[in-house]
């Protein structure tokens, strides 16, 4: 017996046990539909499921993720579809036409590709909400500029934080944010820059030095300024006092210079570095934001504008949060007529996006072969890699985040062998009977420093073709993902989630879509 093998879009309860797919018996369609039909936690984005057999198409045509989509998916004319569904289930069905690709003889039928969950977006959003409700978040696009992550932001009514007239362009064709909602964060504009600001509206912007405030003074005279004063950021992944920020003792001749060329600067903002692992430094960034306060007071200006900028961790937010709070409790106290935002960026992305990737290719030790034991030499380190991966994205694409955000990324396993693999933690030295052993992951590249992984523990029956999977992926990777050696860049696939999440995402998108004039809202979604 023959069937068209059959991948539909990820429903909320799981996917449909109801495909058909070419059967050798009907013990093969059995175990096959069983497989699909693998319900996933809504507090584990893993899917777990058997070892499975080889599903292989008959068509020759592979179908896309476009040629899936629903009409009830595609919430904007000119932006993919938006699914629903667990990212796990979208993961499967990726690697699943990645599959039928490759049996067509499709070229880069393996490409790796993300899997955005905007439920999660909105739940970082309610989080905030619920830990810092007096700050209003303004986010920082350049973590993550994807147009349907900042579509659905602006639908939520946050504010941005732009450093580049390009990055203020993409906010503003969004077609519903006023500028009022746009902060110009960036000390050291070009000129050219400050004066597309004041054409666009673009008001409030920052400053840390004398050359900025006359270039301010002949593009857009009538801004509103905000000076970014120099915090303690050695607890942070990114040091960004190294480029910004102006010392308090640099404060009071600098809001001297603004007043003698008759600007308005009208607050105080810091930044405590990228990524910040101690909640304290906010606090004293806050008391150093109250001296600043003062000196303005001094300087003749009467501040009614804080942003305590970014930093904010996903991890430790809520003890992030408790700190800032009393810090501004105590130094400012009376906040009546007081503006506060924050530029938070990786915090609301950096966990709604999972990336899969192809193993393209594998090197064994001799006699390693295929997860064979070998004795390692004398003298050896136990930790050397003892099988290295080559994976279809690397540094240089949607791993650029391990050179310029300084993060340590370990895989887990996807696929075994054509089979959805049980989730097998990377310290765990044995799970269910699978042996892991030291390996290195590697990018495609021709360039020896395109190394994702040089130690992690992997299964070490891992085959080419399988698998690996990444987690925490929305911060600054594809933003800077290059082209390099002619790789082209990952494809995201979107998916609103499930239940009341996703309910309130697809409202969210589909009334700024018909507010906009850009797509057609779904009258059931109202």
């Amino acid at each position: 017996m023959t069937a068209q093998i059959q991948f539909i879009p990820a429903q909320p309860v799981g996917i449909s046990p109801d495909s058909d797919f070419v059967c050798a018996n009907d013990d093969f369609t059995t175990t096959a539909r069983a497989l699909l039909s693998v319900s996933v936690s809504p507090t584990n984005k893993f899917f777990h499921c058997p070892p499975a057999p080889i599903l292989t198409p008959v068509s020759s045509e592979s179908s896309s993720v476009v040629d899936e989509a629903e009409d009830d998916d595609a919430i904007f004319a000119d932006l993919p579809p938006v699914f629903q569904g667990y990212p796990a289930e979208h993961v499967r069905n990726g690697i699943a036409r990645a599959w039928a690709s490759s049996d067509a003889h499709q070229a880069d039928a393996e490409q790796a590709f993300m899997v955005a969950d905007l439920s999660e977006v909105l739940r970082q959003f309610e989080r905030w909400q619920q830990c810092l409700p007096g700050i209003e978040p303004f986010y920082a696009i350049k973590c993550n500029p994807e147009p349907l992550v900042i579509r659905l932001l602006a639908a939520l009514g946050t504010g941005f934080d732009c450093a580049s007239h390009g990055e203020i362009q993409q906010v503003l064709e969004v077609g519903n944010v006023d500028p009022t909602r746009i902060i110009f964060a960036n000390p050291c504009k070009a000129i050219s820059f400050i004066r597309h600001s004041a054409r666009a509206g673009v008001h409030k912007m920052t400053f840390d030095n004398m050359d900025e405030l006359h270039k301010i003074a002949r593009g857009h005279p009538g801004a509103e300024l905000v000076i970014r004063i120099l915090t303690d950021d050695s607890k942070s992944l990114c040091r960004l006092g190294l480029k910004f920020g102006a010392p308090l003792v640099t404060v009071p001749p600098l809001l001297a210079k603004a007043k003698e060329l008759g600007l308005n600067v009208i607050g105080v903002s810091f930044h405590v570095g990228s990524g910040c692992y101690d909640s304290n430094a906010f606090a004293d960034a806050v008391m150093r934001a109250r001296m600043a306060f003062d000196m303005g007071k001094e300087a003749g200006y009467d501040f009614n504008f804080l942003d305590v900028g970014g930093g904010f961790e996903h991890a430790n937010f809520e003890c992030t949060a408790a700190v800032l709070s009393v810090a501004l409790d105590k130094y400012f106290p009376n906040r009546e007529n007081l503006k506060i935002i924050a530029e938070p960026g990786r915090f609301f992305v950096s966990t709604a996006f999972t990336l899969a990737t192809n193993i393209i290719a594998r090197r064994a030790a001799p006699g390693e072969d295929r997860g064979a034991t070998v004795t390692p030499p004398e003298g050896e380190k136990e930790q050397q890699p003892k099988v290295m991966y080559y994976i279809n994205d690397g540094v240089y694409g949607s791993f650029n985040c391990i050179m310029f955000d300084h993060q340590v990324l370990h895989p887990y396993v996807l696929t075994n062998g054509r089979s959805f693999a049980p989730v097998v933690p990377h310290k765990d030295k044995t799970v269910a009977g699978v042996v892991l052993e030291s390996s290195s992951v590697w990018g495609p590249t021709c360039d020896s420093i395109d190394c994702v992984s040089p130690i992690t523990q992997l299964p070490s029956n891992l085959q080419v073709d399988d698998w690996l999977g990444w987690e925490n992926m929305g911060a600054y990777t594809i933003c800077a993902a290059s082209q390099f050696n002619g790789f082209q860049t990952v494809q995201v696939i979107y998916t609103s989630g499930v239940g009341e999440d996703s309910v309130k995402v697809r409202k969210a998108l589909r009334r700024l879509a018909a507010a906009t004039g850009t797509g057609v809202p779904a009258e059931d979604d109202f």
